[in-house]
């Protein structure tokens, strides 16, 4: 049998990545009560009035290690978020696509950053709390797959995940529901102050997204024109990073019929509109693949993809070019498959990897 490596291994030192909400606190505690020896790790990642480690973040997890009376290390993040995270954001949208900095977060800072200051405090694991489960197989390799609770799974934001990183990391809400989680914390007495649930653009104002991007890269603003299928203009916006393949609303138009973005043509600052059978399609091609054994099959696959966050898994047969790029073929016909996000491909509820999709 596999062995699960969600929360169960010997007793040692464990970091726990901690952003002073209700999940990464209640693994804290948790761990704590399972005999852990726990230090409490913040990052420090963006200026006040964000969503996401503000200091106002920090304040909270501290407030909760100073409870279950164990050490609470703040360490600055700012520059590498800004460097890996939100410069790419921007450029993202300037290009005319739609990323997924929360991918990227967990690459880079919360599995990147925080896992080597865990290591430097030689501790044997790092925690969070993140709904997903980790399991070793009888292949000696680390296996990814969905959470217990399916409605707050994030094995999606997880895909880019390494066999070292895999094999450092702790899930101790794998097998625990929301709701059992928030129950725990009361029991507990956790100090927790209650706050929304954490938002995918965590450093961005709500409803500020353009602005966001504008700020940052006046150039973005450029006067262009909206068109059909057809070519015909019914339209003009302001700059690309305004619009997402597959919106409905705010597209400054009105053409009798429901119609939604199709495409984001940068090299002419077009937005193509069609009504919504023209923004099906059942294929689209991949590139950065990352497969989460180490290595990618030797044939092509046929599987589950989703391709964006909250979607249900489609059938699909992925087509290998190369280690790193693909082309997908869906069984039934997609909506929006929307360049910048990414496509993770599951088997039996584990994820094998993904890529970000880059065309139909």
């Amino acid at each position: 049998m596999p062995e699960n490596r969600s929360t169960q291994t010997k007793k040692g030192r464990v970091a726990v990545g901690m952003s002073g909400g209700t999940d990464s606190s209640a693994v804290a505690a948790l761990l704590v009560d399972q005999g852990y020896e726990v230090i409490g790790l913040t990052a420090h990642m963006w200026k006040e009035g964000s969503r996401c480690c503000s200091l106002e973040d920090v304040e909270r997890a501290r407030r909760v290690c100073a409870y279950l009376d164990i050490r609470h290390y703040v360490v600055n993040a700012q520059e590498l978020f800004t460097e890996k995270i939100v410069d790419p954001f921007v450029d993202a949208y300037a290009s005319g696509r739609t990323p997924s900095p929360c991918i990227y977060c967990n690459e880079f800072i919360k599995f990147g950053f925080l896992m080597d200051r865990a290591l430097q405090l030689n501790c044997d694991h790092l925690a969070t709390g993140h709904y997903a489960r980790v399991e070793k197989g009888d292949d000696g390799k680390y296996h990814l797959f969905c959470a217990k609770d399916s409605s707050k799974d994030q094995s999606y934001f997880l895909h880019r995940l390494n066999q070292r990183q895999l094999g450092f990391l702790l899930f101790p809400l794998a097998e625990m529901s929301k709701a059992e989680v928030k129950a725990y914390s009361v029991e507990r007495g956790l100090p927790i102050i209650p706050r929304g649930e954490s938002q995918d653009l965590c450093f961005v104002e709500e409803g500020r997204l353009p602005e966001f991007v504008e700020q940052r890269d006046p150039t973005v603003i450029q006067r262009g024109e909206i068109r059909d299928q057809d070519g015909n203009v019914v339209g003009h916006h302001d700059g690309l990073h305004r619009f997402t393949v597959g919106q409905r609303g705010k597209l400054g138009i009105a053409l009798g019929e429901r119609v939604y973005v199709k495409r984001l043509d940068r090299e002419n600052n077009v937005v193509e509109v069609a009504p919504r059978p023209g923004v099906m399609s059942a294929e689209c091609s991949l590139s950065d693949i990352h497969w989460i054994s180490g290595a990618a099959p030797s044939d092509d696959i046929r599987c589950e993809v989703r391709p964006r966050y909250r979607s249900n898994g489609a059938t699909a047969t992925v087509t290998l070019k190369s280690e790193t790029t693909a082309q997908i073929v869906f069984d039934e016909l997609q909506f929006a498959l929307t360049p910048g996000q990414a496509a993770v491909f599951y088997r039996d509820n584990e994820v094998l990897g993904g890529g970000w999709i880059e065309s139909e």
